[in-house]
């Protein structure tokens, strides 16, 4: 397993390395100069001149690349154009925030999932399984951004159950922490947790009908082993799969819904460098989240061993 998992992590490698390639490409065709932004107001070209040297803005890009890289590889992401703080303490400051929410996100899609999926695939085309079928369907079709106005519309405007804005850290305590979570965290786990109710229903109700499983039933196991032991297993490869695209489309959802709820997290940080041409803080953010992609798609690719041995030969 172990050496399964090294030739995956080598594979990741050249997408980390290209992945900010096309990033620095992109900004350099894109219009904009930071230089123009950071000097304010009518700046003179002598100003301009200086502040592009200062920040090496007219060396090759290939020579601005490389120079990242070697930063990356003893642990310097940069300094902020804007802030002039260090890359690697704005993303680990704002990096809690994001990462709660998207844990929270993949934990709730996956027991709401899970639970559907399984209740809808005991008794297939019964009146449950249909409606979890559609109700699922229509959820698939539904935006994060949508069904979060309309979450903080109904139980933080009007209601006031939960708080609309902000974020409280863990530190702060479990009850205040998981409150900022609950409302955000379920918009953005209504695609993920459809998607697994409905992968679940089908391939476990396959299982369900395969030849071991009507002979486990037959020695007498009861149901509920028949089910939990023998056929989810079976049945969770493509669930997995289906959470290893997900979270990625999770992590860029959570831009959005950070800013509609008002979450210091990655995301508006994100924004931020976006729209002052930040490039270090943007370069910083994109090599984050493609260190947690890669490392999610590993898990994934590893509990395809797990689940099915084969895979690893």
């Amino acid at each position: 397993m172990l050496r399964y998992a090294g030739r995956r992590l080598l594979a990741a490698v050249p997408l980390l390395l290209i992945v900010p390639l096309m990033i620095f490409l992109l900004i350099d065709l894109s219009p904009g100069d930071p230089a123009v932004i950071l000097a304010g107001e009518n700046p003179t070209p002598e100003r301009l001149a200086e502040i592009r040297s200062s920040l090496h803005l007219d060396d090759n890009i290939f020579l601005r690349y490389l120079r990242w890289v070697g930063g990356v590889l003893q642990g310097d992401l940069g300094t902020s154009f804007l802030s002039h703080q260090s890359v690697t303490d704005l993303i680990l400051r704002r990096m809690a925030t994001t990462l709660s929410l998207v844990i929270f996100t993949m934990v709730l899609a996956v027991t709401v999932g899970v639970i559907l999926g399984v209740v809808a695939s005991l008794r297939p085309g019964g009146i449950v399984d249909r409606m979890v079928n559609v109700v699922a369907s229509i959820a698939i079709a539904i935006p994060a951004f949508w069904f979060g106005l309309v979450l903080v519309s109904v139980f933080a405007v009007t209601n006031q159950i939960f708080p609309a804005f902000g974020y409280a850290p863990l530190s702060a305590g479990f009850v205040p922490w998981i409150q900022h979570l609950i409302l955000p965290g379920t918009a953005l786990a209504l695609l993920p947790a459809a998607e697994v109710t409905l992968q679940l229903r089908s391939s476990l109700g396959q299982v369900l009908k395969s030849d071991y499983i009507l002979n486990a039933e037959a020695k007498g196991l009861s149901r509920a082993s028949v089910v939990f032991k023998h056929g989810l297993k079976n049945a969770c490869i493509p669930v997995v799969t289906v959470l290893g695209f997900r979270v990625s489309e999770v992590l860029g959802g959570a831009v959005t819904i950070e800013i509609i709820y008002g979450m210091p997290g990655l995301g508006s940080l994100a924004v931020d460098s976006v729209q002052n041409r930040d490039i270090p803080v943007l370069l910083g953010f994109v090599l984050f989240t493609t260190v947690v992609v890669v490392v999610v798609n590993l898990l994934v690719d590893i509990s395809y061993g797990y689940f099915n041995p084969k895979v690893r030969a």
